[in-house]
């Protein structure tokens, strides 16, 4: 199937999938169990609540709640996965995920929804640009951005098995169900190569990866510049394995993130490869340190150039500089 034939079936929303998969393990698994901040409806959670009424626990507004209930559940065994909105799960209740989540050793399964500029015109207080930088800074935990379904669906199969501590963060867009070319596996701590090619890579995360794909297919078709495009859905643990790999060749590397300039996947990766030598043109692609402009998560996109046109001028200016 060509790039653009699957760019055009992007009509599921990663946070269907989500419930839908949710939904699947939770048939046949009762430790499952959700907890919701008053986010029932926008965590797509209505159809798992009708199915499974014994397995979901509302808190009402209340996140720092939300992950105490959710911590103590875990330490009892069960498979719990507090969802929120991320921009309140992650900084209203983070001593709560330092605390009794990381620190404690609790396998709760964060669910960040909304994440990044989805909320759009709602502005910088419902924007949630800081999640990796400060869950990087704690340890223990490990952070997932998916960017199709598939990676949607096996990062949340993953994670329900895993015995330490999780978050995954969601944005609200329809996306395609699989961003590659060919199969190839998901495994949370491993980066996915979703194209192929020599002349600069794109490593990005979350709904960032999409407009990569597009940047990369016309910078094929138009100017013969073949791209790599890694989905670095894991941001922690990092890849650090296929960062070397790909930084081998000499050739450039943008990375590409919905989320702040500072402490994300950017700096994560420009800091590996510094440290290990590398000397790659390099150029991180995120909001910059101010008041975040506000509109439709597209609009906020091509306002900060993470989008296809945006990214195909930045990879040329390296490439051609």
């Amino acid at each position: 199937m060509m790039a653009t034939e699957v760019i055009k079936t992007a009509e599921t929303a990663n946070l269907e999938v989500f419930s839908a998969t949710l939904q699947e393990l939770a048939a046949h698994d009762r430790d499952i169990l959700v907890v919701t901040s008053d986010s029932r409806g926008s965590g797509k959670l209505g159809p798992f609540g009708v199915k499974f009424p014994d397995q979901i626990i509302e808190v009402g507004i209340a996140e720092q709640n939300l992950v105490g209930v959710a911590a103590g559940l875990a330490s009892m065994g069960k498979k719990a996965f507090a969802v929120s909105p991320a921009c309140f799960l992650t900084a209203r209740s983070l001593e709560q995920i330092k605390n009794d989540v990381a620190y404690s050793d609790n396998p709760v399964k964060l669910i960040g929804i909304s994440a990044g500029v989805s909320y759009g015109a709602l502005g910088t207080t419902h924007h949630s640009l800081h999640d990796y930088a400060v869950l990087r800074a704690i340890n223990n935990i490990t952070i997932i951005a998916p960017a199709d379904n598939f990676e949607t669906a096996e990062a949340i199969r993953q994670a329900a098995e895993t015995e330490s501590p999780v978050y995954i963060r969601f944005g609200k867009k329809g996306m395609p169900d699989n961003l590659s070319r060919q199969i190839s596996e998901f495994r949370i701590g491993k980066g996915r190569v979703v194209r192929e090619g020599g002349d600069l890579t794109f490593v990005a995360t979350g709904e960032a990866v999409l407009p990569c794909v597009k940047a990369a297919d016309l910078l094929e078709q138009t100017y013969n510049v073949r791209c790599k495009v890694i989905s670095m859905h894991t941001i922690k643990p990092l890849d650090e394995a296929l960062l070397f790999e790909t930084a081998g060749n000499n050739q450039p590397i943008i990375t590409v993130e919905e989320h702040s300039v500072n402490g994300g996947l950017g700096e994560a990766v420009a800091s590996f490869l510094f440290q290990k030598g590398f000397r790659n043109s390099f150029k991180i692609v995120a909001l910059p340190d101010e008041h975040t402009v506000s509109g439709s998560q597209t609009e906020i996109f091509e306002h900060y150039g993470i989008s296809e046109k945006g990214l195909v001028q930045t990879a040329l200016s390296l490439i051609q500089p």
